[in-house]
């Protein structure tokens, strides 16, 4: 009997030092200024000012959260709604997440779910790339990004790969070239290098300055 309750002591002990400590939910948020909403090589925000923030709720890999910005020149006010889950795996970093993207003033994308993305990114070292589909809404079309970093520089390359329709392509490529003077102030040029278009993609050079602070911290 002794030795009975001698092995379940060691196994009470056993559990207890293997038992891992329950995970905390991180919270973080931050908010941004710029001096146009720049995306994608192209500006929306017709030289506008844009203000942003977002809020991140994440527990180990997994996260979700909700960006918001004061819109573009032509839908209005925006907020994405996303979750993904991102991991290291033998050197590289994988992340996969799904966006909707929610226009409240627009009667067709007033409602999350009606336009969404799948994104899966893949990086290692200083590089890193980007799939992007449409999974809900749109015409159907994917992004795909190259980027790499050296010191407070980095470089984008994004390409557009849509359906056509009646016969028009919306394709084109940019590059985006940013310092990052600190951790809260940035400068940006982007310029669309290559375009198979009906005209509606705008090609001139812009230059982007953006100030983000985190909340809370």
């Amino acid at each position: 009997m002794k030795t009975v309750k001698t092995l379940l002591a060691a196994a009470v002990v056993a559990s207890t030092v293997a038992t891992p400590a329950v995970a905390e939910i991180e919270v973080a948020a931050s908010a941004a200024v710029a001096n146009m909403y720049l995306w994608r090589g192209q500006d929306l925000s017709n030289g506008s000012p844009a203000v942003s923030g977002d809020i991140t709720a994440s527990l180990g890999g997994a996260y979700a959260g909700v960006w918001a910005s004061s819109g573009d020149d032509a839908m209005g006010q925006e907020y994405d709604v996303y979750a993904g889950y991102g991991l290291e795996l033998a050197g590289f970093t994988v992340d996969a997440s799904v966006w909707t993207y929610v226009y409240p003033g627009d009667e067709e994308l007033g409602e999350a779910g009606n336009l969404s993305e799948a994104v899966l990114s893949v990086g290692y070292g200083p590089f890193s790339v980007s799939y992007l589909d449409n999974i809900a809404g749109g015409s159907g079309y994917s992004y795909i990004t190259v980027g790499a970093e050296m010191g407070k520089f980095s470089a984008t390359v994004g390409m557009t790969d849509s359906d056509d329709v009646e016969d028009v392509s919306t394709d084109y490529v940019h590059l985006d070239i940013s310092y990052a003077y600190n951790d809260n102030l940035s400068f940006t040029v982007s310029q669309v290098i290559d375009e198979d278009t009906d005209g509606s993609v705008e090609d001139d050079l812009h230059f982007v300055l953006s100030y983000s602070l985190p909340i809370g911290e």
